[in-house]
């Protein structure tokens, strides 16, 4: 539905997708790929326990939008999405977006706090759409193959002593990427829906 929607008139260029993922104090090394005979580089995984914070981030196809980092305990529970959603829409707001010709497409997943009604009456209220979305579909989210699939490389070996440093290392990486990453990100959803169809579903890197 979404390819054939897609190939009739593009629309990505309208969409604004939002994700969350924690980011861990303290970050290992991360594996590298060997060929047979050589010696592993892996190291440890991160530990579940170690201090963290979620990042919950919007973005389009030009840059990051708005995102917000939870402190210890802070869950993304109905409330606290509808009122991100709020906070998310005044930062469009900065933007300008409300003057786009076309209204605003938002691309995120159907966990459960995303989908209550309190938060899809909010959404309505503000005149979005929302892209239709395949449950437990990461191939099919921009945040989860392109932007997070980059950050989790840059984050290797980075050690954090507050919220503070977090959200500054943050700041940086976000505005060392141009805008050509984010549009990237973007657009190989049409390609992305595609594989999808001619693996018939299955779940794809």
């Amino acid at each position: 539905m979404l390819l054939a929607r897609y190939k009739r008139k593009s629309f990505l260029h309208r969409i604004v997708t939002g994700d969350e993922k924690w980011i861990y104090f303290v970050n290992p090394k991360r594996k590298r790929w060997v060929t047979p005979g050589e010696p592993s580089t892996s190291t440890a995984r991160l530990n579940r326990y170690e201090r963290k914070t979620i990042l919950c981030v919007w973005w389009d196809q030009k840059d990051v939008i708005y995102y917000e980092l939870l402190k210890s305990g802070e869950t993304v529970n109905t409330e606290r999405y509808r009122q991100q959603m709020i906070n998310f829409h005044q930062a469009l707001w900065w933007l300008k977006y409300q003057k786009r010709q076309h209204k605003m497409i938002l691309l995120h997943d159907n966990a459960s706090s995303h989908t209550a009604k309190l938060v899809k009456e909010t959404i309505e209220a503000f005149g979005w759409e929302i892209l239709s979305h395949v449950a437990y579909s990461p191939d099919l989210v921009p945040s989860d193959y392109h932007l997070f699939a980059s950050m989790g490389h840059a984050l290797a070996q980075q050690r954090f002593t507050s919220y503070e440093d977090v959200r500054k290392w943050l700041d940086d990486w976000f505005g060392s990427k141009k805008q050509q990453f984010f549009w990237r990100g973007i657009h190989k959803l049409s390609n992305r829906w595609k594989k999808c169809i001619a693996t018939d579903g299955q779940y794809f890197e």
